[in-house]
């Protein structure tokens, strides 16, 4: 039997895991923490990220980098900020790498496949981003996502691999495009949150997706990005769906800060990861970088570094210069 490899035991890789091992394929799922590790194992089930879902035998935990490296292939699910350093424990081989986290490493400026190369230069690397709350991937509700690789013939191959009849990706040949508009979306997700919060109002609400979105295009197209890509489903797809739910650990996150929570204690109640909380920052210094003005995106960084407050905020965007949509 053909296996495949997801590492990251988080809510989205154990859905991720249950999904492909729902078509009688088997998973190797690594986890850093040992009790995910030892309750899959035990109970078939991961009650730290993912409670109440039960997970089919197929899907067999490890804590064990090694044990995973002669999969078919890697989804690959730690976050953004961690991707360099998990992916240097992982035995090299030729195997296919799928990056399924959403961000750009700070420092170094790089988008995660572009990492991913750097540490695994024979992997051929591919993207898989869209609209996906773990939840209702892993009890089969009707879902799409955009899977990104380095050529079609890729694409095809790893769609064999992890399509299920709820679980439809459709190819793209544009990782740039599929990976920006992942990590854009998230910080955007934290803005919307923050509208709610404020209780601004749904026309704001509509507002700011419009020109997050504008935003999101704007820096896609400077680094290489399609706008077809952009405009589908790991673009703006995916920024309706988290700009619009408190499933969205983002929006959650904005929600607090648009009520006059503090970042810091906003992050550090969290189990999970809002990952738009670290790309912010990293987002702002590549688009002043790149020259792409992102007001939004610089908004967002102001709060979580706490230099200005949500009126503060929200009268600055407002009070900047009438222009021609665009």
């Amino acid at each position: 039997m053909t296996s495949v490899g997801v590492i990251g035991g988080g809510a989205w890789g154990t859905a991720l895991a249950q999904v492909i091992a729902s078509g009688g394929r088997e998973v190797r799922l690594w986890a850093h923490e040992r009790d995910v590790v030892e309750a899959i194992t035990s109970r078939h089930e991961n009650p730290l990220f993912l409670p109440g879902v039960p997970l089919s035998p197929l899907v067999r935990a490890t804590g064990d980098l090694a044990e995973i490296a002669e999969t078919a292939a890697n989804l690959v699910v730690t976050p953004a900020q961690h991707m360099r350093a998990v992916l240097g424990q992982l035995p090299q081989k030729s195997q296919p790498l799928v990056l399924c986290a959403k961000g750009i490493e700070a420092g170094s400026l790089k988008l995660l496949h572009d990492v991913a190369a750097d540490v695994h230069p024979a992997s051929p690397i591919a993207v898989l981003s869209g609209p996906t709350f773990a939840h209702e991937v892993a009890a089969g509700q009707p879902t799409a996502i955009t899977l990104a690789a380095e050529t079609e013939t890729q694409a095809h191959a790893l769609i064999e691999l992890i399509a299920r009849p709820s679980f439809r990706p459709y190819w793209s040949t544009d990782l740039v495009g599929a990976e920006i508009g992942g990590a854009v979306k998230n910080v955007l997700a934290i803005a919307c949150g923050v509208v709610e919060g404020a209780g601004l109002g749904q026309n704001a609400r509509a507002a700011l997706i419009s020109r997050g979105f504008a935003e999101m295009t704007r820096f896609g197209l400077a680094l290489g990005a399609r706008s077809e890509t952009l405009a589908g489903l790991s673009g703006l797809g995916d920024l309706v769906l988290t700009c619009s739910s408190t499933s969205s650990r983002n929006f959650s996150l904005g929600l607090g800060l648009g009520q006059g929570k503090p970042a810091a204690d906003l992050l550090t109640d969290r189990r999970t990861v809002a990952e738009g909380a670290f790309t912010a920052p990293v987002l702002r210094e590549a688009a002043r970088k790149a020259g792409v003005d992102m007001p939004v995106t610089e908004a967002v960084c102001a709060l979580l570094e706490g230099k200005m407050t949500v009126t503060d905020v929200v009268g600055a965007l407002l009070a900047r210069p009438l222009r021609a949509e665009g």
